[in-house]
């Protein structure tokens, strides 16, 4: 009697190279259709193929965001089970480094030609360069008061708004608008440009921070810089996030290897930039007093030392900003700005999930009260707040080089998650560092998951998912079930360390 044969379905596992490489293509195609396309004019409508941007054809591009967008994320996920876990059971330095430096090149090259992804803050960024070329002050006037091609791509939330980034963001906005004109397409490309310059400093400096403190090279690229929010938000948005954290990533590197004063001629800069860069100067005032003043030096000597290296922080700091204001015309009106915009309503911020969870109830007692009444008071402690916990943090960070970072990045947590405002693109900051002081495996994790979450939150258009509850559970779900799958098998007690930590001296 013959014997039964059986056939037996086998399901192939894409390589997280070649998927990336596909989502990525994907996402760039859909970009001009399903992103945050141009309201006038644009690459569709210049091919004759404008339908393509609304209607039918709008909905079909929004569908390949997604596909597109879920498979970037899918390959970031097979490249830490693959490359990463591996790593994190036996350590070897420079192990899987390599690879996932060829993946993140591979995955971001395709949208180097993309169209605008998850945001319409380029087109705001070249409206504020037009309104300082054109004569006008982005902070105390709105772009309305400068109508052009660049005003008709502004978001209408935005176009009565004023700016809170530094003078640096006019400056290079000035200068990119001279020299594209108001052709919209040449000045995205600009700043496409501007961004993957910014990118590069990150993808460079922070393999090389983690290496100089112990950390795991690869797990800090794989982790901080090659993840979904980064490439999204950075390369895909091309948000000036890109350029701070580039150079704060910069300066931290050069402060772990005892170049205090470029470290914060650079954090400077990215104050010029963006105010929040500023969180990372008092943690170098550590690294300083831990290398001119080590363990075991008199108190009185440390305090001394303590205290020039906070002269030295906050005027070092203070010039660049000054200099940089000086030389690009600026003003000082940025200040009364860096609060951020209080239009912005949604529940990565811990003041505004907290409204959303307290005024139904509040309600339900005085049904008076208003969402924005209730809104305004939490924000309010959330100042105070955070006011208190980045001191904290601060005081926590004081006792050696990795410590110094992890409170870095601790501190960047605190801002966001009491700051009145809070976008996808502002956790760049915090994520680039997780990876590279030896985090346990459970902040390994939790950042994991918190990268896939907010990965995915922002449609291609720019509008969020965040009160989509179905959405959020399903993510909430699906970035557990793949933090798991990726990191099964990994001890409790791996850490992500090297053996081999260099030349920086760490606790």
């Amino acid at each position: 009697m013959a014997a039964r044969s059986s056939t037996r379905l086998t399901l192939r596992v894409p390589q997280p190279l070649t998927l990336g490489i596909v989502a990525a293509t994907i996402l760039a195609l859909a970009s001009f259709s399903g992103g945050a396309s141009r309201n006038r004019g644009g690459v569709l409508e210049a091919l004759n193929i404008g339908f393509l941007s609304y209607g039918h054809g709008r909905n079909i591009g929004m569908v390949l965001y997604w596909i597109g967008l879920f498979g970037l994320v899918a390959a970031w996920v097979l490249a830490g089970r693959h490359v990463i876990a591996p790593q994190l059971k036996e350590p070897t330095p420079e192990g899987g480094l390599r690879e996932i430096q060829r993946m993140l090149l591979c995955w971001i090259a395709p949208l180097l030609a993309a169209a605008p992804l998850a945001s319409r803050d380029v087109y705001s960024y070249l409206m504020q360069g037009a309104m300082v070329r054109d004569g006008f002050d982005p902070y105390t006037e709105g772009a309305a008061v400068n109508p052009g091609p660049f005003l008709l791509e502004v978001s209408h939330d935005w176009r009565n708004t004023t700016t809170p980034y530094g003078p640096l963001h006019l400056w290079m906005g000035n200068a990119v608008t001279h020299l594209v004109g108001d052709h919209v397409a040449a000045g995205i490309i600009v700043y496409k440009a501007i961004s993957v310059l910014g990118f590069a400093a990150i993808a460079w400096s922070i393999p090389r921070l983690a290496r100089s403190i112990g950390g795991d090279p690869s797990l800090a690229l794989w982790l901080g810089v090659a993840n979904p929010v980064m490439i999204l938000h950075l390369i895909g948005g091309m948000h000036n996030e890109s350029v701070m954290v580039g150079l704060v990533s910069v300066g931290l590197l050069a402060a772990v290897h005892h170049r205090f004063h470029a470290s914060l001629l650079l954090v400077g800069v990215a104050v010029s930039l963006k105010a929040t860069a500023v969180i990372a100067a008092p943690f170098i005032v550590w690294l300083m007093v831990h290398r001119w003043a080590p363990d075991g030096t008199r108190m009185v000597k440390r305090v001394g030392i303590f205290l020039m290296a906070g002269v030295l922080a906050v005027a070092e700091v203070a010039v660049a900003v000054a200099v940089i204001t000086w030389a690009s015309g600026s003003s000082w009106g940025w200040l009364s700005q860096i609060s951020g915009n209080s239009k912005v309503i949604n529940p990565l911020a811990g003041p505004t999930l907290l409204a959303d969870v307290l005024v139904p109830l509040i309600q339900f007692f005085s049904p008076d009260t208003t969402y924005n009444d209730v809104l305004g008071v939490l924000r309010s402690a959330g100042m105070v707040l955070m006011l208190l916990g980045l001191v904290l943090v601060w005081w926590w960070g004081r006792t050696g080089v990795r410590r110094a970072i992890a409170g870095t990045a601790a501190a960047y947590q605190v801002a966001f998650v009491f700051n009145s405002v809070t976008l996808p693109w502002y956790y760049a900051s915090v994520l680039t560092l997780m990876g590279t002081f030896r985090p346990p495996l459970s902040i390994i994790k939790l950042t994991t998951g918190a990268a896939l979450f907010i990965g995915v939150a922002f449609a291609g258009d720019g509008n969020h998912q965040l009160y989509n509850w179905f959405w959020v559970i399903g993510m909430i779900v699906v970035a557990w079930t793949a933090t798991q799958w990726i990191f099964a098998g990994v001890p409790s007690s791996a850490t992500a360390s090297t053996k081999k930590p260099t030349p920086a001296r760490a606790e």
